[in-house]
């Protein structure tokens, strides 16, 4: 199948690469760029904190920017909102991860139900924009922690036509959307060219609830049963 890829560089690439060993066509068309910031995530560190928490594997490639300076913190307990920001952080050497069901609430009642906490603050390495839910969760669970902004999602700026040079190519068998910001932009380009969605393609598959509601009315939606990436691949 021909799939639109819009889920930010690098993991555009990445995901583009799974695609193709599934024997897909995939077509990049970045939303967004992520800009690191991994002198925030040092000087978090530096400071007193009981465990670590990542809601997505942007962070740990912050982190993975810190050589040196993050071998003291591989040991300490590192919560991550599910498998795939798992993966990337055991891979990374962290050596108490523990995975969340793919949501930040699931992240949040799983802290909270982990025994062996001190009384230091949580560090929760976050991007920018994300969803309020895990913060909201960890202060209604009263959960002290700290965030800091480790990484920012940059726009990616498409001129007006490129919808319309990728239909050139070929109408897409469903376009791929991650995050309630990337569909937002979609829906935006849709509206600058004068498409609607389901004349650009035939099936749309989402992430998540909250990534559909950023979708025209009337666009062919199918939502992931997980936030990740496994079951959005399981609606191929």
């Amino acid at each position: 199948m021909r799939l639109l890829v819009t889920r930010p560089q690098p993991a555009a690439e990445a995901t583009a690469r799974r695609l193709e060993r599934l024997g897909h066509r995939p077509q990049l068309l970045p939303l967004a760029q992520a800009q690191h910031l991994p002198q925030a995530a040092r000087t978090a560190l530096e400071t007193p904190h009981d465990a670590i928490a990542l809601t997505s594997a942007e962070a740990v490639r912050v982190l993975a920017e810190l050589e040196a300076n993050l071998t003291p913190h591989k040991a300490k307990p590192c919560f991550c909102v599910g498998e795939a920001t798992s993966r990337a952080a055991r891979a990374l050497g962290f050596t108490q991860v523990h995975p969340a069901e793919g949501t930040g609430k699931s992240l949040a009642e799983l802290i909270a139900a982990t025994p062996s906490r001190s009384e230091r603050p949580l560090l929760y390495l976050a991007g920018s924009p994300r969803s309020k839910g895990f913060e909201a969760t960890l202060r209604q669970l009263h959960i002290d922690h700290v965030t800091v902004e480790c990484y920012r999602m940059q726009p990616i700026t498409h001129p007006p036509d490129a919808l319309t040079r990728l239909l050139s190519a070929g109408r897409p068998d469903a376009v791929l959307l991650y995050s309630n910001d990337t569909a937002r932009r979609f829906a935006a380009l849709l509206v600058d060219v004068g498409l609607e969605a389901a004349a650009f393609s035939p099936r749309y598959l989402c992430l998540s609830d909250a990534v559909a509601a950023a979708l025209p009315e009337g666009a062919p939606v199918e939502i992931a049963a997980r936030p990740d990436e496994e079951s959005l691949f399981s609606l191929l």
